[in-house]
């Protein structure tokens, strides 16, 4: 099994014409989780976005590497065969496609031999187990009719079948009651361990709560449209008790006006 490594190198993504990231530096390798805190707009979720490949966001410099091969040269389904997964913060609904036959579509999409349907139903039931979703969940239209929280679970349940080797999760725990929170943190836990050095975790996230459940290797704050700090566990715990004002103060960095921070020149 190869260890995979995905290096992001002086990323900048525009949207239209506003410049949200401007130069993400971050390595991210199997056995790894990393997590990505910051304010509101300061392009947590644009990373994600541009890393999958979202037709909205324009790269304009930069590189990011999968396993030394150029993931910005692939499509968005190449980037799904080649193993990067991404969670929706906000799952679409797809009717007329049963979560089921999207998930082994998706499956075998990515291999060499296809699934065989037993198998597959064997994995997919034990997977719904583990998360605690309705049984009849897998044969409902993809997220048709979902709560939220529904959904989420559904993100992690693709996950958990695709076993994918770059997972990002986009504020996965957004919506979540605390149940639904423990039972989706204890399972990205599992797979994690299960999958070993075989699988790297991208979580971005407002709150330290779902790390109560999950243990980060890395902490890192997205400010200003780069990785301004990174740090521990301790990290995330002081952000949550005191805000990011003392770490803009720190580092000589305003809030502008509108939905990204500045650094001061």
């Amino acid at each position: 099994m190869v260890r995979p490594f995905l290096d992001i190198k002086d990323l900048h993504v525009r949207v239209e014409d506003k410049e949200i990231l401007r130069g993400v530096d971050l390595e991210i390798k199997g056995g790894e989780i990393h997590v990505i805190m910051g304010p509101n707009g300061t392009g947590k979720s644009t990373l994600a976005s541009a890393l999958m490949g979202h037709p909205r966001y324009t790269v304009t410099e930069g590189q990011v590497l999968l396993n030394g091969e150029s993931v910005l040269d692939m499509e968005v389904d190449e980037r799904a065969r080649h193993g990067i997964f991404l969670s929706m913060q906000y799952p679409a609904e797809v009717s007329g496609v049963t979560n089921s036959n999207f998930l082994r579509a998706a499956v075998n999409a990515g291999r060499d031999k296809p699934m065989g349907l037993f198998p597959f139903r064997k994995k997919l039931d034990r997977a719904v187990e583990e998360l605690e979703m309705n049984p009849s969940l897998p044969d409902r239209y993809l997220n048709e009719g979902f709560s939220g929280g529904e959904k989420k679970r559904n993100e992690i349940l693709q996950m958990k079948m695709l076993e994918p080797s770059i997972a990002i999760l986009d504020e996965i725990d957004s919506g979540l009651d605390i149940d639904a929170l423990r039972i989706v943190g204890e399972n990205i836990t599992k797979m994690a361990e299960d999958r070993g050095e075989g699988m790297g975790l991208l979580l971005i996230t407002h709150y330290q709560r779902l790390l109560n459940y999950v243990e980060p290797d890395f902490i890192h704050v997205l400010m200003g449209g780069r990785i301004v700090k990174s740090g521990d566990r301790s990290l995330a715990l002081r952000l949550e008790e005191e805000g990011y004002e003392w770490l803009r103060k720190e580092l000589g960095i305003e809030a502008e006006e509108g939905d990204i921070d500045k650094v001061v020149q």
